[in-house]
């Protein structure tokens, strides 16, 4: 039996391929396509493509009544509604929205006392690989090696660092004994910029269209071991997020990660 879908920030460029992929899969019945109130195209159809042909989705600003999980890719301010109708009506979430507030997380901290949650950074199964691994190769490095982070995302995105670069820095910190948020910097600037020892950099770019780029570099003298991750498209992140739905249905009310899904042993 298809698993009942709902999609909030469906007409998002992530909403967009969740909703084709999801189609395409053919293991989801898209029960709402969710759009914040007032957006221009509520009401009109999603023109997509289904296994059996064209498929039109309107865009609603509405929850239906029913469902089996939701994924929320959107936006910080959009968080609360979801979690909310999600509690409300005993529904799992997928939750992939960056840049939330304390107040934020700690909403989602309380709710999946409740319900089941996922919530991730990044979902692609790479870079989840790679959270799992950045903490024990700085470890083995060791302090004397120097950590920068560099993240590179397309010109329309709002929240600076990424959330997938905060996670490599939090990912480290935890590993190495280092506090964070407090061991972590924002670029550099002045005459006064010495790098202080136990540092860890983040730096983001912002340029046309780039899916997202992260590089983690550790450098010493005479030796630079370098990690990179690139996502050539949002095609990278959907399937993680089909599966991390697929796999939370029927779960105990819990905040989970990509780690659970994948069966990632730190």
């Amino acid at each position: 039996m298809a698993i009942k879908l709902i999609v909030i920030g469906a007409a998002g460029r992530m909403g967009g391929r969740i909703l084709q992929l999801a189609l395409e899969d053919g293991g989801f019945d898209i029960v709402a396509a969710i759009e914040t109130r007032g957006h221009p195209d509520i009401g009109k159809n999603l023109s997509l493509k289904g296994a059996k042909g064209p498929i039109n989705i309107k865009l609603a600003e509405s929850f239906p009544d029913a469902a089996d999980v939701v994924i929320d890719f959107s936006m910080p301010d959009a968080t609360a509604k979801t979690i909310d109708y999600c509690l409300g009506n005993s529904v799992p979430v997928v939750l992939g929205t960056t840049g939330l507030s304390d107040k934020q997380q700690e909403k989602l901290k309380s709710a999946s006392e409740e319900i089941p949650i996922l919530y991730a950074t990044n979902m692609s199964v790479g870079m989840n690989v790679l959270f799992s691994i950045v903490g024990k190769v700085a470890e083995r490095l060791g302090p004397e090696y120097d950590i920068e982070i560099v993240e590179q995302h397309h010109r329309f995105k709002k929240d600076a660092p990424s959330g997938t670069a905060l996670t490599l820095a939090e990912r480290i910190c935890r590993r190495t004994g280092r506090d964070f948020p407090g061991s972590v910097i924002y670029g550099r600037y002045g005459k006064d910029a010495l790098r202080k020892k136990g540092d860890i950099g983040i730096h983001a770019v912002r340029a046309g269209d780039i899916t997202g780029i992260h590089t983690v570099t550790f450098g010493t003298t005479g030796e630079t071991v370098t990690i990179s991750h690139s996502a050539g498209s949002r095609d990278t992140f959907v399937p993680g997020a089909l599966r991390a739905a697929k796999w939370i249905v029927g779960k105990k009310p819990a905040l989970y990660s990509m780690a659970d899904v994948l069966d990632i042993k730190e």
